[in-house]
């Protein structure tokens, strides 16, 4: 690693950890400026000429889940821990500036009409279901509990309400049969075009000085837009297939690919529990298929990633733990976002 930084580099005058958990304008050419005047005064080399090939994979920092009061702000059992695991993120990523190669962050990615948000369904009252706190199933459409909202078919399948009721059916059954969570019915969330879908500005302020800094461009990963299926992992969508056998979604073939080929994968963001959790899963499941051993070069920041709770209602701080542990099993290494990075390699 002879032409990476071995030692951690300090914090830039411009981070404060007081603003993480805050919306505000990133001045881009301001940190543009003092970005090329750190790489002098640091001795920061390109990142185009790393030997160690290292990424940094961010899961769905966006305001919709890490600012408090927005849609789903993920608290964790503190309840600040998004706001936490993010001053600990943006630290981690400012002290190992000359170690990171690449930067690749994830865009959760919705509009309104989606089979995970409430308009999608209705009761025999003609009533949505409350966010949150409803999940759905098989039974529950065979019970009548649920149904399809016929008015957005117009939306989804040019109006074909019966189409779309054996889309949804064939959807949860699937859930149901490959072991993944019900439907869950959320708020509504990360929408395009919205305050909520955008990074965190403490984290996009982050980024921008990395890609500055080791002259490497970020590369953003957007999921979530099929309105047919939820997309908790950015490798692919909880469900391929309609109730045709035809395809659905696609799996993220090229990201699969492009982390494979680095030297290292670090994995941090929102929510342990969910998008974090499955997107490592698929990507266990990739490297399985192709060599268990590739395990090693994944390194997961347990300490910048918290677990989706929602005090009263739902808690799923154990199936975080119990995934993590499987991952550790499998040969990945759990580390903290203190951890001196480059002795790791």
């Amino acid at each position: 690693m002879t032409s990476q930084i071995t030692t951690q580099l300090p914090l830039p005058p411009h981070f404060h950890p007081s603003k993480v958990g805050e919306i505000w304008r990133v001045p881009y050419q301001q940190r543009a400026a003092e970005a090329e005047a750190w790489t002098k005064q640091h001795n920061i080399k390109p990142a185009a000429n790393d030997k160690t090939r290292i990424c940094l994979l961010l899961i769905d920092v966006q305001n919709t889940f890490c600012i408090p009061g927005f849609e789903l702000f993920v608290g964790g059992k503190s309840g600040l821990g998004a706001v936490e695991d993010n001053q600990r993120l943006c630290e981690f990523i400012y002290r190992n500036l000359g170690i990171i190669t690449t930067i690749i962050s994830t865009l959760d990615t919705h509009t309104a009409t989606q089979i995970f948000h409430p308009i999608f369904w209705i009761n025999s009252n003609g009533e949505h279901p409350t966010p949150a706190a409803t999940t759905i199933t098989p039974k529950d459409i065979d019970q009548g509990i649920w149904q399809v909202n016929p008015a957005v078919a117009h939306s989804i399948t040019n109006s074909d309400y019966e189409l779309l009721k054996k889309h949804a059916y064939h959807y949860l059954k699937q859930l149901s049969q490959n072991g993944k969570y019900p439907l869950i019915i959320w708020p509504y969330h990360s929408m395009l075009g919205g305050i909520g879908h955008a990074l965190v500005p403490s984290i996009e302020e982050a980024i921008f000085f990395h890609n500055l800094a080791r002259q490497t461009q970020t590369k953003f990963e957007i999921k979530g837009e099929n309105p047919l299926t939820e997309n908790y992992s950015i490798l692919r969508p909880e469900v391929l297939l309609d109730f045709a056998q035809n395809p659905l979604a696609q799996k993220n073939i090229n990201l699969i690919q492009q982390l494979l080929k680095f030297d290292a994968v670090i994995i941090a963001g929102q929510a342990k529990s969910h998008c974090v959790a499955w997107t490592i899963d698929d990507l266990l499941t990739e490297i399985q298929q192709i060599d268990p051993t590739l395990t090693q070069k994944v390194y997961l920041l347990e300490d910048c990633t918290s677990p989706v709770v929602v005090p009263g209602v739902v808690d799923y701080t154990e199936q975080a733990d119990a995934a993590f542990s499987r991952f550790s099993t499998a040969g990945m290494h759990i580390i903290k976002s203190s951890a001196t990075i480059a002795a790791l390699f």
